[in-house]
């Protein structure tokens, strides 16, 4: 570790000199990388440096006790030592989280795919009550929150609701979202009260900027059509509807909330982006592949990640066998309960097995 600490430094104050030298200046798409890599490894390098100062001062504090030529001295050196000793296990355990391999994708923003899955109506209910809950999450990190495509249920609530959310760390965040939701409560339609349970599916896929993934023209079929569904009268007058079809892998992506034929065709093409990298991902590492296809399982109730139980208050990730009772709070958007714990968890089952190597 101590190693490759040196030359993340190294690395930090080679790449302190290049973003202030005329030919990087000069040079936008060079400046930006090199910008995003300095950025990237200075809290490790400032963790580091910090390490080493609380290095330098215990072994002040331990001569300071070794010359000490009365009590009082020697009692303040040996409170000094004390409060170091359990100062630096915890910049060495911040040291070895922030060397961990970190996901490319955890800087982007994301695109969600909402659909209700087992249970009726009660699903199209819940879909839309977790829309508005990652909305709420989005909106309290101040991240952006676009609606891409929706088909509302008749009862209520969402068949399926894809958006965007936009800001630093997204990804980092929401990841830890995607798989089924199951929920268990008493329907408002239920006369005897009784629990019904549902579920929803979620799947978190970073965007993909066109540098990640080359969209040819011919490579697409674009169709439009006439819109249908809610929308207002203007929206069933003009064929604005699209329907992107990626012939190499047959994907489709439909879009007509927009009255305009083009803002379909992109948030389509942002859809379809994102897919494709998703898939390129997945194809690229055996641990990942069909990932899509298991973030969102079939919607049974069996494969849930998560439950939420509205009778008891109670909310329970399976994955990590957590069990909070701050349901209300959550569904206002109160999602770091449930993700810093989750956070913590895979940092450490990453530190154990960097430990095994």
């Amino acid at each position: 570790m101590w190693h490759k600490l040196e030359q993340v430094e190294l690395r930090f104050e080679e790449l302190s000199k290049l973003l202030s030298s005329p030919e990087v200046v000069s040079d936008m798409q060079l400046l930006k990388q090199y910008s995003k890599e300095h950025k990237d490894i200075s809290e490790v390098v400032a963790t580091y440096r910090s390490y080493r100062k609380l290095k330098r001062e215990l072994e002040e504090a331990k001569e300071m006790q070794a010359s000490a030529t009365d009590a009082d001295m020697a009692a303040m050196a040996k409170e000094e030592i004390d409060l170091l000793h359990r100062r630096l296990p915890e910049i060495e355990e911040k040291m070895k989280i922030l060397l961990l391999p970190k996901d490319p994708n955890d800087e982007k923003n994301v695109i969600f795919e909402i659909r209700a899955g087992a249970g009726g109506n009660e699903a199209g209910l819940f879909a839309a009550e977790l829309f508005r809950m990652f909305t709420r999450y989005a909106e309290q990190r101040r991240w952006k929150v676009d609606l891409l495509s929706a088909s509302e249920a008749q009862a209520g609530g969402f068949k399926e609701v894809i958006a965007m959310i936009s800001g630093q760390g997204a990804f980092s965040r929401f990841r830890y979202e995607r798989g089924v939701h199951r929920v268990q409560r008493v329907p408002v339609t239920e006369a005897s009260g009784r629990i019904h349970t549902s579920t929803v599916t979620v799947a978190v896929l970073p965007e993909a900027e066109e540098v990640d993934v080359e969209i040819l023209d011919k490579d697409i079929k674009v169709d439009v059509y006439r819109s249908s569904g809610p929308g207002g009268q203007s929206v069933n007058t003009t064929d604005s509807a699209v329907r992107v079809t990626h012939l190499p892998t047959g994907m489709v992506v439909c879009m007509q909330d927009e009255k305009s034929q083009l803002k379909n065709k992109d948030k389509a093409l942002k859809v379809l982006r994102a897919r494709l990298l998703e898939q390129k991902q997945a194809e690229a590492d055996a641990e990942r592949r069909d990932d899509r296809r298991r973030q969102v399982g079939s919607g049974d109730r069996s494969e849930k990640i998560r439950t939420y139980n509205f009778p008891q208050c109670r909310i329970t990730d399976h994955r990590i066998g957590l069990t909070l009772h701050n349901l209300p709070e959550v569904m206002e958007g109160d999602l770091d309960t449930l993700i810093d714990p989750l956070v913590a968890y895979y940092q450490a089952e990453a530190l154990k097995g960097g430990d095994k190597e």
